[in-house]
């Protein structure tokens, strides 16, 4: 490894450290018991809520809007509608006749670094559910935000948020390289972590490791990227075309396509005994394999009915049965977190677009339908999907929610970026 690359591996386990060490609360956060929004109803309305401007710092109170404007869950009023200024005490009686449901105030403090005092007032009961302070250095604004929004939905959902997640994809500047950016596309960086090619890294579910294949001095082998340490092991390096898919649940086993034998099957691996085994064993091409997240069952893609079609099989590679028995060519399957949907690529009059459908092959849903889309990956919380598209003329990185609504680049325009994965936590 280079100066350089050593260089960026530092910088990076600094980040860590900042993200881990300088975001604290202190004084009461007491969330409501009362859930406001539903988010598994299938007739549920978007919920009014009023974020105002935070005193002495605008540029959070933006980002906390914008973090909650994009799960479509939430109507975020208008400032120039508010009857209350930021600066007032909260009056339940200025916010009822907007039909207001959650008023969120904040004030900021600069110095060495960032203090954001934050309260939030349930409108119809008149009280205060959260009083919080936040802390970080400056460069950690965005990450300050986030955590905001985070908990501010959790307050409205009773779910987790997934605006502190962070996902990974392959970005090209002289070399392909591994890169890691917000859920938001911000503060993208790259880790330090090349080769001739790389494809696809997946973290494990604790999200301490990612795994990868790479191309290097024309051998295709997978490697381990320990995101604590930012030190790199080779996992698999048997001979032939590699191709890394996901951790098991225990985060040790993995799953992986190999051609070593001159066919290629779906092998297991371990990272701590450097030992693999096969799965799926058969005459025909089988790859793109991926773990359920219980680690019962196993997606993979082969040709064995003539075409490129998903089959899913037990974890011990007995009971195959093909799930996709429409187009000619179907691929990249990947889980939902809670396993109740598969994404997947199908072709359709010579472009790749991405579908969603349910474990047994029903509920078949088209999500996009614009240039070639590749590579999806769930959200932590499933409802949206990260993904790659060529629909503005170069691939790049897009977000959208897990029906295809508001679909975004999140990517800067130009840069080539390719196989995201989505952070677990």
């Amino acid at each position: 490894m280079n100066k350089s690359q050593k260089s960026e591996k530092k910088r990076f386990l600094f980040f860590i450290v900042c993200v881990l060490c300088s975001v604290f609360c202190v004084l009461n956060f007491a969330h409501a018991e009362k859930v406001y929004i539903d988010i598994t109803s299938p007739g549920m309305r978007k919920l009014p809520v009023a974020v105002q401007g935070f005193i002495g710092g605008d540029e959070i109170s933006d980002i906390v809007k914008n973090d909650l404007t994009f799960t479509g869950l939430f109507d975020c009023i208008d400032e120039a509608a508010h009857i209350e200024k930021p600066e007032q005490p909260f009056n339940s009686n200025n916010w009822k006749g907007l039909g207001v449901e959650l008023v969120v105030k904040g004030r900021v403090v600069t110095g060495k670094g960032l203090s954001v005092v934050v309260s939030a007032y349930d409108v119809s009961e008149g009280r205060e559910v959260l009083k919080k302070e936040y802390s970080a250095s400056a460069e950690l604004l965005r990450l300050l935000s986030h955590s905001i929004a985070n908990d501010i939905y959790k307050i409205l959902t009773g779910q987790n948020g997934i605006f502190r997640t962070r996902i990974a994809f392959v970005g090209k500047r002289s070399k392909a390289e591994l890169f890691i950016m917000d859920w938001d596309g911000h503060r993208m960086h790259g880790l330090g972590v090349t080769g001739g090619i790389l494809l696809s890294p997946r973290w494990s579910s604790d999200g301490t490791k990612m795994i990868y294949s790479a191309e290097r001095n024309r051998s295709w082998d997978i490697y381990l990227l320990d995101m604590n340490t930012m030190r790199e092991k080779n996992v698999v390096r048997i001979g032939g075309l590699n191709m890394a898919g996901n951790f098991f649940p225990n985060n040790k086993e993995f799953v992986f396509s190999s051609s070593k034998d001159g066919k290629s099957n779906i092998h297991i691996g371990d990272i701590l005994s450097m030992k693999g085994w096969k799965l799926i064993s058969s005459p025909w091409i089988d790859v793109s394999p991926a773990v359920s997240p219980d680690g019962n069952y196993v997606l993979f893609v082969s040709n064995r009915s003539g075409s490129p079609q998903i089959y899913i099989a037990d974890k011990d590679g007995n009971g195959i049965r093909r799930l996709t028995f429409e187009g000619s060519y179907n691929t990249s399957p990947v889980w939902s977190p809670k396993g109740d949907r598969i994404a997947f690529v199908r072709m359709i009059n010579g472009k790749n677009q991405i579908f969603v459908m349910k474990p047994d092959g029903t509920g078949m849903t088209h999500l996009t339908d614009r240039g070639n889309n590749e590579d999806p990956s769930f959200s932590p919380d499933g409802r949206y999907i990260v993904f790659t598209s060529d629909r503005d003329g170069s691939k790049g990185i897009y977000l959208m929610r897990a029906n295809g609504e508001d679909q975004k680049k999140i990517t800067p325009k130009g840069f080539r970026a390719t196989g995201p994965g989505w952070s677990p936590l």
